[in-house]
């Protein structure tokens, strides 16, 4: 059985992909790091402590965006190790693929995740390391394993509205619905959106653009790049030296320039509506 370690800066990701792997049968343990410093300390304790050891891993799942060291940067570090654990990359993009497999990754998972993809990444990694039928008794009595069950909805489903009022987004196999009233601003992360409430944020992917279209009827505005701001969730509009920003709440967002007279006006219109 695999001993898993997942690596991705993003915490909804890495819960999601942690959920997934210790669904399937084949995975003895799977744990997080959450960037790759982190990953490599981890790396370097399970070698140190020998294949059998209590800290052993087999093989990495491994972002490659990620804050600092890249998972490429990553990958070729651990390729000077005597004993590197295998390498399978979970990522959003598919540009990197040549570079993966000149790495000698076992496979390269695209974002967002489907467990059946995920399922054959695992049967990969135990095939290399001789341990494809390596699946518990028990397990195998069961039937199939759990990850290659109907795929739950992907994340760019998810993010469709649920009636007038609501959003459903996923985390770690959950569907959750979120008040879109409850949303203060939303921040651009990539090919994602991070959906920001007093109670906590919440990642999707879908670009902020389309958000923009959808939710401009409900008193969304764009004020920047990255962010769109629901309107009456502005507290203060500030002017400082030719920039202006806004505070949300505890948080304070650029204005670019091309959306501040605009959001002035708006602004002004919605106070004496």
């Amino acid at each position: 059985m695999l001993r898993v370690l997942a690596v991705d800066d993003e915490k909804p990701l890495l819960e999601e992909l942690l959920y997934l792997l210790r669904s399937d049968p084949r995975v003895r343990s799977a744990e997080g790091a959450s960037d790759a410093t982190e990953a490599l300390r981890r790396v370097t304790r399970a070698l140190e402590s020998g294949p059998d050891g209590p800290d052993g891993i087999d093989v990495v799942f491994l972002d490659i965006h990620m804050a600092g060291l890249t998972g490429l940067d990553v990958a070729r570090l651990l390729a000077g190790f005597a004993r590197p654990p295998l390498i399978v990359f979970v990522t959003a993009h598919e540009g990197f693929a040549v570079q993966a497999f000149d790495l000698k990754a076992v496979d390269y998972v695209l974002k967002p995740v489907r467990p059946e993809r995920l399922a054959e990444a695992v049967r990969r990694t135990c095939a290399q390391l001789g341990r494809a039928e390596e699946v518990p008794a028990a397990a195998a009595a069961a039937g199939p394993p759990a990850v290659s069950a109907p795929r739950p909805p992907a994340p760019e489903a998810a993010v469709a509205d649920r009636g007038p009022e609501q959003i459903a987004v996923e985390l770690g196999g959950v569907t959750r619905f979120v008040a879109i009233a409850d949303i203060a601003y939303v921040e651009a992360q990539g090919d994602y959106a991070r959906l920001h409430t007093d109670e906590g944020s919440h990642l999707v992917r879908i670009p902020l653009s389309t958000l923009e279209e959808r939710w401009g009827a409900r008193g969304f505005v764009r004020i920047h790049r990255r962010h769109l701001v629901a309107l009456a969730r502005i507290d203060e509009l500030r002017l400082d030296s030719g920039t202006t920003t806004v505070r949300v709440g505890s948080a304070e967002l650029q204005v670019s320039r091309r959306h501040s007279r605009e959001l002035r006006d708006l602004l002004m219109r919605h106070a004496t509506g």
